[in-house]
Formats: C-alpha cells, sequence, structure tokens
C-alpha cells in the first residue's frame, strides 16, 4: 500500500513526544495540533471498512475520509452538494440524472478514476451473493431491486451507464428527487476493481480487501488498521481538493467505554470523543461549558423485539412491554434531559413529516394485553433476554425497564451489556430476544426510517413481515403527490407501531468533548463530517 512519506515523519514526531525524556508534558493531543494529526475517538472496533458491508455508524466515520460518493452532504442544511461529481442534470420527467464527474480523479494509489468504477461498485453491491445490507439505498436505480434478488440476472440491466470515462447517466424506477442526497451513502461509493481482485473474488465477503489493499477517492488515504488499537489515515496526495485539505493525518480510536473516553480526553489522548456518558453532562455544563457539544442528531433509539421467538410471534406481548415504558423517566433519570422521549419512530419534523401515531405509558392497557395474550402478572413468561450495547445511555436504559416491567407487569428481565461487534451480530442473526437498537437516518425524509422494516430489509434484523406495511412503503415510492406520499407514510407509522416489532424509547443528540484546537468541526443532523473542513490550531496561534 502507497503512504506518505510525510505523513509518517510527521507520526514519529508524535510518538517520540511520547516517549520518556521527549517531552514529558507534552500530550498527544498538543503534539497532534503541531503535526495537524486529529485524534477522534470513534467509540468501537470497525467490523469492516467495506463501503458495502458496514452497518454500523462509528465505521462510517472512517469510510467518510476514504471515500467520496458523487455527491457530499453540507452539515448545515444536509442537502447534497457536488463532490466527486461537480454538477449534475434531471431530465423533465425525474427518471434521468446525468451525473457529470470533475476532471482528473485519480484513487489514492494514483491510478485514474473513471465513471466505469461506480457502474462495476453499484452492480457489485447489488450482487445477491454479496448480501450487502445497504443494497436496498441503490433500489430507486431501474432495475436494482430485480438484481438484488436475483429475478434479473444481468447486470448490464441495471440503470447505470458510463457514457464515457467522465459521464454517468442514471435510469430511474420511479421518480426520486433525493436521489444526490442518496449518493453520499457509502453504498454508492466508487470501488477500485483492482485493489478487490487483488484478493479475491468481488463478491465474495470473505475477501479482506480493506486490510491491506484498501485503495479510496476521498481526502485522506489508508495508512493502517491495528486492532483494537486505531485505523491510521493520511492526507492524500491525489485527491481532487488536495489543497483544501489542511490536517495531515487522522487517528480514529475505538473506545468502546464512553467512561474511558472521557478519562481520555482529560488526559489530553484525543481531541474529540465519540460521546460522553450522560453522568457527566452536568459536570461539564458547570465546570468546562466550552468542552461540551451537544448536537441535533437525526437518530431514534429503540427497542427491537425477535418476532420469530416466542413469546414475541404475538402482538399484544410486544405491545404491552412498548406500554409499559416510562419514556420521560428514561430521558430524566439516564439522559439527563439531554435526549427527549420518542413518542413516535420517527423524528419530529422530518422534511415537513410528523408522525400522528404514538405510543405512551398505559400500564392499565399494558396489564391487559399481557394477560389477554395468556400471561396474566407475568406468570408463564420465560426470563426475557435484553441485550444492549455498553455505551452511556443503553445499559441505564435497560435497568429501568427491568425495574419498570417488573413491578408493572411481572416481567423478569435479564441484561445482557455487549461491546458493539457482538451486539451488531446477534441483531443480524436474530440471535436475541429483546435488543436496545439505533438508528441514524440516511438522508433527511421519512423514508429513511419507515422502509426499514420492509419484509426483506436488509436492516429490518427483527424478523418481522406485514404485507399491508410494504404495501404503504411500496404506493408511497410511486406516488407523484407529496401530500399523498406523507399520507401513506403516516399509515405505515400506525401499523408499525401497532404491530410493535421495535418500540420507540427516545431520540437522539450528539453529546460528546471537543479540544479548543478543533476547528470547521460544524454539527451534522446526519452525522456526515467533511473531515477536509477540519483542522488544529492552537488557541495560542494567531
Amino acid at each position: 500500500m502507497r503512504r506518505s512519506h510525510v505523513y509518517f515523519r510527521l507520526l514519529t514526531s508524535v510518538l517520540c513526544l511520547l516517549a520518556a525524556g521527549c517531552g514529558q508534558r507534552t500530550t498527544p493531543a498538543d503534539a497532534g495540533v503541531r503535526t495537524q494529526t486529529l485524534l477522534l475517538g470513534n467509540g468501537a472496533e470497525p467490523q469492516s471498512l467495506d463501503p458495502h458491508l458496514v452497518t454500523a455508524y462509528t465505521d462510517q466515520n472512517i469510510l467518510l475520509a476514504l471515500f467520496e460518493g458523487l455527491c457530499a452532504l453540507d452539515e448545515t442544511t444536509s442537502r447534497a452538494v457536488p463532490a466527486a461529481a461537480g454538477r449534475w442534470d434531471v431530465s423533465d420527467d425525474g427518471l434521468v440524472y446525468t451525473f457529470h464527474l470533475r476532471d482528473g480523479l485519480t484513487w489514492s494509489n494514483g491510478e485514474p478514476l473513471v465513471a466505469g468504477d461506480f457502474v462495476f461498485a453499484w452492480r457489485r453491491a447489488l450482487a445477491p451473493a454479496l448480501g450487502a445490507e445497504y443494497a436496498y439505498l441503490l433500489h430507486p436505480l431501474k432495475n436494482a431491486a430485480a438484481l438484488n434478488a436475483g429475478t434479473v440476472t444481468d447486470p448490464e440491466a441495471l440503470g447505470a451507464e458510463a457514457l464515457d470515462d467522465r459521464t454517468l447517466r442514471l435510469t430511474l424506477e420511479r421518480p426520486t428527487p433525493y436521489l444526490p442526497a442518496l449518493t453520499a451513502n457509502p453504498v454508492w461509493f466508487p470501488l477500485n476493481p483492482r485493489a478487490l481482485a487483488a484478493t479475491g473474488a468481488a463478491t465474495d465477503r470473505a475477501n479482506d480487501w480493506t486490510r491491506e489493499h484498501l485503495v479510496g477517492n476521498g481526502p485522506f488515504a489508508f495508512a493502517e488498521w491495528r486492532p483494537n488499537a486505531h485505523v491510521k489515515v493520511t492526507r492524500n496526495l491525489h485527491y481532487w481538493d488536495v489543497a483544501a485539505v489542511r490536517l495531515q493525518g487522522i487517528v480514529f480510536l475505538p473506545t468502546e467505554s464512553p467512561e474511558t473516553e472521557e478519562r481520555n480526553f482529560r488526559a489530553g489522548q484525543v481531541h474529540l470523543t465519540h460521546a460522553l456518558p450522560s453522568t457527566k453532562l452536568a459536570t461539564y455544563r458547570e465546570q468546562d461549558p466550552a468542552a461540551l457539544r451537544v448536537d441535533p442528531f437525526l437518530q431514534t433509539i429503540f427497542l427491537r423485539f425477535n418476532t420469530t421467538k416466542p413469546p414475541f410471534t404475538d402482538p399484544r406481548v410486544r405491545r404491552a412491554l412498548a406500554l409499559a415504558i416510562d419514556r420521560p423517566a428514561i430521558a430524566r433519570s439516564v439522559l439527563r434531559g439531554a435526549n427527549p422521549p420518542a413518542a413516535h419512530f420517527t423524528p419530529p419534523d422530518l422534511a415537513g413529516y410528523t408522525a400522528r401515531a404514538g405510543v405512551a405509558a398505559d400500564f392499565d392497557q399494558a396489564r391487559a394485553l399481557l394477560a389477554d395474550a395468556g400471561f396474566p402478572g407475568g406468570r408463564g413468561l420465560p426470563v426475557i433476554g435484553l441485550q444492549v450495547r455498553n455505551d452511556g445511555q443503553q445499559p441505564g436504559m435497560g435497568e429501568v425497564l427491568q425495574a419498570r416491567w417488573a413491578k408493572v407487569l411481572g416481567v423478569q428481565l435479564e441484561i445482557r451489556t455487549l461491546e458493539q461487534k457482538t451486539w451488531v451480530q446477534n441483531q443480524q442473526s436474530l440471535d436475541y430476544m429483546i435488543s436496545g437498537a439505533g438508528w441514524i437516518g440516511d438522508f433527511a425524509d421519512p423514508v429513511t426510517f419507515l422502509d426499514l422494516f420492509v419484509s426483506q430489509g436488509g436492516n429490518n434484523w427483527t424478523g418481522w413481515a406485514d404485507a399491508a406495511y410494504d404495501d404503504f412503503i411500496a404506493r408511497a415510492a410511486t406516488a407523484a403527490d407529496p401530500a399523498a406520499r406523507l399520507e401513506l407514510f403516516q399509515q405505515a407509522e400506525a401499523r408499525l407501531l401497532s404491530e410493535a416489532p421495535i418500540t420507540p424509547v427516545f431520540w437522539g443528540t450528539r453529546t460528546y468533548l471537543i479540544h479548543p484546537a478543533v476547528h470547521g468541526w460544524e454539527p451534522a443532523l446526519l452525522g456526515f463530517h467533511q473531515y477536509k473542513k477540519v483542522y488544529l490550531k492552537s488557541v495560542s496561534q494567531p
């Protein structure tokens, strides 16, 4: 893998400063300011750096440094802005998009990047053999869903054509006005065919090409991945806008425990934390408000019920547990007021949409539903397992649920706290009874939340399949009238909350710590940050 000699000279300087006698009072954060090396807490060890296989937000954080789609998302507005494509045209009927790539695009190894590299990547993502969970984000393309399902087998049937090395023509199944924003998501990123071929078949999930042969097109290039230690990236000298990139490198540091990460911040080990324990929120508000950031975030934290396992095959049981949650109490006691309780699954005022249906505590109805399902006072129920992620929120949420469900319903809850990798894998394989879960919008539209639970959805992970729900989502996809489209979403969300394969608990915010030397780190509703805008400057620097 080709790497920047400049970056490693700078990194050597940082390591020297950490060594005894080489600047004993200098912290890694201080050294990083001088060398323009951002030390970024990233919450969890990556599962993958393959853009088609990532499912975790923390993995996506790294990919946004290494790759670039046709468009990027503006942090402030969440709207699509030109990235690898300098501009695009749309036909009058909204069915054909023509993207014009920038001149001189290259891969991080210096090879030319051409329009065909995008088409190669999209065909790969849709291949049934790969099983890409996010492939459905490509389904607006003509024949994409059929290719993904295997009912169409000729990859050239996909509505994506490289007219020449700099021009892509995309033909859609239906008008999709948010298509440019979709292209900012990792499953839409281009891939270098030769990098994949060096280690195996393109559609083999076991092809571990990202460990040693990762070639990207983003503002930073892959340098090193040491499991459970760090992922290092260095300024990509082949990036089309390299002159705008001020950081020399980024070190992504996986730290499962928010408490440990907060201590690392105080010790000068990181410039940014991934999260802040809610127990520390009041302390920073009072003692160090300049270091505290509480940003709006398009996220819902919820519970998944495994509808393939009794007693959750019965919607009455699921609904009873949903109605026995005191969401405001969780927001007060666990989240310290940083996150609002969620009355419905979609966050409010989402591109003009706020759900009419909702779910709130109703203990009497919860008890009646459980009794009607054959479990009066919880008698006859097995011990229920709840898995939660080892973060600053879900374990506390689980403890409140444990106490409340025991008191109200007589339900015995056993909590398992897991690191992110196992927590995700268990959900994917339906190896759980109830799971804490979270979803961050891929773009600002209710469909990015509600199409999560269609029967064959790659990220459904509940085992729930409902023909009526699928119909609402399918009809919304083809609705020409915006008002009619939103009304179909209203009906879909009402159905989702009534059948309760999931139940919302609270909406997200991003609560984290930031070093005063960090500049250009804007609040991002969708969590997409453009690292090329970020730089480090000491408070003593002019």
